[in-house]
This record gives C-alpha cells, sequence and structure tokens, in this order.
C-alpha cells in the first residue's frame, strides 16, 4: 500500500479519534476528496518543476505515533532560544508536551489548536479564520486540512502586545523508521495588536521524516506581525511548509525563513492584500551542501492600492546542493500606487551545486514601482586577494564575503538573541569558528 492509499484508508479511523462538529467534518472530506483526485504533487506541474517527492514518498511512513513519547529539556534546551524568556508550544512526533510547553491565556491566547476546534468558546474565531486563507485547490495543503487536529493556536486580541516571543516546536523522535507529520497552526493578531513567532522543526536522530505543516496569519488593521523560522534540520528531515498570510489595512507581516539543513525543503509562502497601506516582508537565507534541496515558491498578490512588498532571498550552496526560487509579484488593476520588489541573489560554491530561479511579475495597474531580479555568480576573487593580502587566511576571507553577502537579512532579525543564534549557526555553516568577528 503507497501512502496516498494509507492516508485515504485512514481517514475514517482519524475521524473517529477527534471530537469534531459537523462544519469541519465536511471540511476535512471535501479536502480529503481534493487529495484522492489530484494525488501528491509531481514535476510534470509547473510549481513543482525542478521538486520531487518520489525518493521521499517510498518511505513506509507511520501517520500515527503508536506510542506516546516523552523528551526530557535538557536533551533538546539547545533547540529552543533559552537566552530569552518565551511562551512555548511544544510537540513531540505531533502531539502536545504539557511539561515542555509553557502556554497562557492571560491577556492572549497560545495554546492548542485541537482545543481551539472543540471548545465552544473559540468557535466565534475558528468559523471566521480557520481555512479561509489557504489555496484550498492546493494538493498537500488539502492533506493537511483533512487531518488538521493538532498544532498551536495563538490569537492577539485588539491592543494587545505579547510580551515575549511564541516558540512553536516540532520535535520528531525518530522511534519509528519512517513518520509523516501534518501540524496546522492558525495565528490570528488583531487590530493595533504584536506578536513575534519562532518555529522550528527539529528530528532527534536520523530516521526518515516528512512534515506537511500548513499556518494560516491573519493580520488586522495596524496589526505588526514578525515570524522566524528556523529550519536546520538533520539530512534525513523532509519538510513542506505551507504558510498563508492575510493582511488588513496598515497591518505589517514578516516573514523570514533560514533554511541550513533537512534533505528536502519546500517553502509555500504566500501573502494576500486587503486593505491599503500594507507592507509585507519575505526574507531567506539558504546555505547548503551535500545532495540537500531547498525550493521556495513565494507568491504576494497585490490587489488593493498604495501598497508595499519587499522580498530579499540570499542562496549558498556547495557539494552537489539545489536550490530552487519561484517568485511571483501579482498587481491586480485596482492596485495602483503598488511598490513590490524582489530579488534573489545567489553563489555557487561548486561547479556540482545548482540553481533554478524563476521570478515572475504579472502586472495590470499602471501607476506602479516593481521589479525583480536574480544573480548567480561565485565568490569575488578580487575581493579574495585584497583580504589575504591583509593578513586574513582565505577560509576566514570566504565565510566574511559570504557573510556579508547574507547581511541584509541578518540585520532584518529584531530579536538580538535570535540573531546571535542565527549568525553562529551561519559561522558553523560556512565552517569557521566565532574567533572573528562577525
Amino acid at each position: 500500500m503507497d501512502l496516498k492509499e494509507k492516508l485515504i484508508s485512514s481517514f475514517m479511523a482519524f475521524e473517529e479519534r477527534v471530537d469534531v462538529h459537523t462544519e469541519l467534518h465536511d471540511l476535512r472530506t471535501a479536502a480529503l476528496k481534493n487529495f484522492e483526485t489530484k494525488g501528491f504533487p509531481t514535476k510534470k506541474e509547473e510549481a513543482w518543476k525542478y521538486t520531487s517527492l518520489n525518493a521521499i514518498l517510498k518511505n513506509d511512513f507511520t501517520v500515527f505515533p503508536k506510542q506516546e513519547n516523552t523528551v526530557q529539556y535538557s536533551d533538546v534546551k539547545k533547540y529552543f532560544l533559552h537566552e530569552v524568556d518565551t511562551y512555548k508550544v511544544v510537540f513531540i512526533d505531533g502531539v502536545f508536551s504539557s511539561h515542555l510547553s509553557a502556554t497562557t491565556h492571560e491577556g492572549i491566547d497560545v495554546c492548542l489548536l485541537s482545543s481551539a476546534l472543540t471548545k465552544p468558546k473559540y468557535k466565534t474565531v475558528i468559523d471566521a479564520y480557520f481555512n479561509q486563507v489557504v489555496n484550498k485547490e492546493e494538493t498537500l495543503t488539502s492533506l493537511n486540512t483533512a487531518f488538521a487536529n493538532e498544532g498551536a493556536y495563538i490569537n492577539i486580541p485588539k491592543g494587545k502586545v505579547a510580551d515575549k516571543p511564541i516558540e512553536i516546536m516540532y520535535l520528531s523522535t525518530g522511534n519509528e523508521a519512517a513518520m509523516l507529520v501534518q501540524p496546522r497552526n492558525l495565528i490570528v493578531v488583531g487590530e493595533n495588536a504584536q506578536v513575534q513567532i519562532i518555529e522550528r522543526h527539529q528530528s532527534l536522530n536520523e530516521n526518515a521524516v516528512l512534515t506537511n505543516s500548513v499556518t494560516e496569519i491573519f493580520a488586522q488593521k495596524r496589526a505588526f506581525v514578525d515570524v522566524y523560522k528556523i529550519q536546520n534540520d538533520n539530512e534525513a528531515a523532509n519538510l513542506v511548509d505551507n504558510t498563508y498570510v492575510s493582511q488588513q489595512e496598515e497591518s505589517s507581516v514578516a516573514v523570514n525563513t533560514f533554511s541550513f539543513g533537512g534533505n528536502m525543503t519546500r517553502n509555500n509562502l504566500n501573502f494576500y492584500h486587503f486593505g491599503e497601506h500594507i507592507v509585507s516582508y519575505l526574507n531567506g537565507i539558504t546555505i547548503i551542501g551535500d545532495k540537500q534541496h531547498v525550493d521556495h515558491y513565494t507568491l504576494v498578490h497585490h490587489a488593493t492600492p498604495n501598497c508595499e512588498s519587499h522580498q530579499d532571498y540570499k542562496g549558498i550552496f556547495t557539494d552537489k546542493s539545489t536550490g530552487v526560487f519561484n517568485g511571483k509579484i501579482f498587481v491586480e488593476k485596482e492596485a495602483q500606487k503598488t511598490n513590490a520588489f524582489q530579488k534573489s541573489n545567489n553563489i555557487l560554491l561548486s561547479d556540482k551545486a545548482t540553481i533554478n530561479a524563476k521570478p515572475q511579475l504579472e502586472i495590470f495597474a499602471d501607476d506602479v514601482k516593481c521589479s525583480h531580479g536574480c544573480t548567480i555568480g561565485q565568490l569575488d576573487e578580487t575581493a579574495l586577494f585584497y583580504m589575504q593580502q591583509r593578513g586574513i587566511p582565505v577560509k576566514e576571507a570566504k565565510a566574511l564575503l559570504m557573510y556579508a553577502f547574507s547581511n541584509a537579512v541578518i540585520e532584518s532579525i529584531k530579536i538580538p538573541e535570535l540573531k546571535q543564534r542565527i549568525t553562529k549557526i551561519i559561522a558553523n555553516k560556512l565552517g569557521v569558528k566565532m574567533g572573528f568577528d562577525l
């Protein structure tokens, strides 16, 4: 039985395990039908032209964990941003871990989606937001919706500012030979509210993991949302991250993606504008080697006037690694005075490394400022020679150049402790110690 057949046959048993109302049952059933019709995406689809799931899907994935697993904080402390106090929503093999989490209902809601889906006090929010901004035709999003139950539920009410960052952590124990997990996150940030969110998926051993994640983010009028995705997993881990962002008037949302680890990573990032004077930021740094594969697929849909979007993606590829950047800016006829900028800059450190880039603009308004650009090259030999002439060893000189190349994205990190953590990860990826000032 292949994975598609296993998932379809498991659906009825899954619904018997969860307490759901009729509306959610109907939504799940429709989503499963879409997945059953379309199946997993293939390279025949334009959006997946450079990314294949075939080798990954050959694993005999366990769909539900067979046993409850416990993990001690001391074993996973290094993966958390322990330098600063945070709220924490932690899952082990897709199951909520109360002893690793630190949630709250005091002024803001940082809790479980499973609670929000079933308890009457959350019904108004769930009815208004759950599954409202996703692409219902996208097959992996549909698969996630069909089995949606557990994940983070974050609701920042009108005028509230989250007093500390929120960490969402998904840990995979590897107790199963191969595990499929499908987390679902719902984040609602009210008018004039603010929040910072850090998300990470982390495997604890080298057994195969496939994570199919969906996150919905709703930013109301003048809301501020700052999201950081840390992707530095083991090389047996595979991640498909589907993030959908809905923005209202004068809101500002930034999604910063740091892709350093894992076997295959696919980031689907979609922004939709529903008001004027919106600002969207999409930033990313990718540093990979061996046979790793990272695919960024972005969309910013400008539907209203006087809005801005800024995309800045940096990639460093070595060995036989492969990068993909497929970025699309869509400007509706009504979206006059749009400022939309997109750039993808890449460095290849090996003759066998590959980058496939496809920047796209579709503009139907006539009073806009839009640009896109992609560069692919190698390190500047002149700059390397100049630094070596001043006593900097070649390894450190290359690291400094690559760090400078990534610096614009690093500077966008607004949490100092996280900025320091990312800097250390980059130094390790570049093969240098922190003995010199990065």
